[in-house]
């Protein structure tokens, strides 16, 4: 695992911030070197004497929005930086303000060769502190943008009041409540808060959600966005897990914006750590369960029109 390059999708709606925040990537003194692959879509570019002075490796894609027709582009583009590994230390992707990012993640997953040599570390996504309200209203990108983050920059704070920022925090935490918040001016906060940060990890949550193992629990959002928890106080058997997640994935995979699980297999000393977008799962056995760990088996769904019964009836089935 620790071979494989990094990799952070970097997105957000139109205007929220994005180009500040790689901008700052790129000049900050990090001492790590960065290939960057932007996808540029009715939106002004990064800075091409800024890019040049920070030495990166920047890769532009201009026929259309990343998630959509130039996926095939972004699969090749990666394949290519495959054949130069050890030039630089970490990818970047920025999106398109209007790219939906499931597609974007599925590439990690779809194509063996990608998979094979990178990791999706985050999916960092920059939100307007001022505008978001309205973007939530008529933006379903802004949304799933949301929905699908691992790390949530909240930018532009100085621009409204107290009473507004809580307003804004509390509709992002409604659609994610799972997900690392910053909140930022300028998009200023250390860089190591964003990148390296194997945000896919669900041991990220209990930072956020202390009581997360304690009991399944929900959140609601007015479009019906939720994200639900549950957790089996024990080991599961994977040969009833696996058909199960599957099947699920298959039948309500449209529904399902993002799946994540740390999963104890039964007589089995590796934690099984999977992720999910929409029909397309991914995992794998990783770092053994510590000694002082508590062998619980957790797992988090965030999506649209989920029967909650449903999932906790069968997940609770797959114990062991």
């Amino acid at each position: 695992m620790s071979e494989k390059i990094p990799v952070t999708v970097l997105t957000g709606y139109l205007g929220a911030g994005k180009t500040t925040l790689l901008n700052r990537i790129l000049t900050e003194d990090h001492g790590k070197k960065f290939a960057v692959i932007v996808n540029e879509f009715g939106e002004t570019g990064i800075d091409g004497d800024l890019v040049v002075g920070a030495d990166e490796e920047v890769f532009e894609m201009n026929n259309g929005c990343i998630c959509c027709t130039v996926r095939g582009d972004l699969i090749r583009i990666l394949d290519g930086l495959m054949k130069r590994k050890g030039k630089f230390d970490a990818i970047i992707v920025e999106t398109t303000g209007l790219a939906d990012p499931a597609p974007v993640a599925q590439t990690f997953f779809v194509d063996q060769d990608v998979g094979d040599a990178t990791k999706l570390d985050a999916v960092v996504t920059v939100t307007d502190a001022k505008w978001l309200t309205e973007r939530l209203k008529d933006a379903p990108e802004a949304k799933n943008q949301i929905a699908f983050a691992d790390v949530i920059i909240l930018n532009k704070v100085d621009l409204v009041s107290a009473e507004e920022l809580a307003e804004v925090e509390a509709a992002i935490r409604a659609i994610n409540p799972y997900a690392k918040l910053h909140k930022t001016t300028r998009c200023q906060l250390p860089i190591d808060q964003l990148l390296d940060r194997n945000a896919f990890d669900l041991d990220r949550i209990l930072d956020i959600e202390p009581d997360f193992l304690e009991s399944g629990h929900h959140h609601h959002h007015s479009d019906e966005v939720r994200s639900m928890s549950f957790t089996i106080p024990g080991d599961v058997d994977p040969d009833k897990f696996m058909p199960w997640i599957n099947d699920i994935s298959q039948a309500q995979g449209p529904n399902i914006l993002r799946s994540k699980g740390i999963l104890a297999f039964k007589d089995e000393p590796r934690r099984f750590v999977f992720q999910g977008v929409h029909m397309i799962l991914d995992g794998d056995l990783q770092r053994d369960w510590k000694a002082d760990e508590t062998r619980n088996s957790r797992l988090v769904f965030i999506g649209r029109d989920l029967d909650e019964s449903e999932l906790r009836k069968g997940f609770l089935a797959c114990a062991a």
